[in-house]
């Protein structure tokens, strides 16, 4: 990790290597499922509180599939925008069955 990448397409293959582990990505999906709802639940009540979780659920549970059971650091501490992308593409991916969950 320390050739910084010039491109996602580039940035994303490193990316999934780091989310071998199927209790990792099972963790990351749920995390983005929880994202997901608490913006949902935002816009339904009309209440932004539930946007002040979204940071806490969707990197707690990608976090705690990193440490316990993928153990390597999160790519989000050295390149964060690109790896926000990559947990969006890899949710993509289980949710289309083109990667396994």
């Amino acid at each position: 990790m320390n050739e910084p990448y010039r491109s996602f397409a580039e940035f994303y293959p490193f990316y999934l290597s780091q989310h071998q582990d199927l209790s990792c990505r099972r963790l990351h999906f749920i995390g983005s499922i929880l994202v997901l709802l608490l913006f949902v639940a935002a816009l339904l009540f009309a209440n932004g509180w539930f946007l002040l979780f979204i940071p806490l659920v969707g990197y707690g549970f990608a976090w705690v599939g990193h440490f316990v059971f993928e153990h390597n650091r999160p790519a989000t501490f050295q390149y964060p925008l690109y790896s926000l992308m990559g947990d969006w593409v890899m949710f993509a991916q289980i949710l289309t069955g083109k990667l396994k969950c």
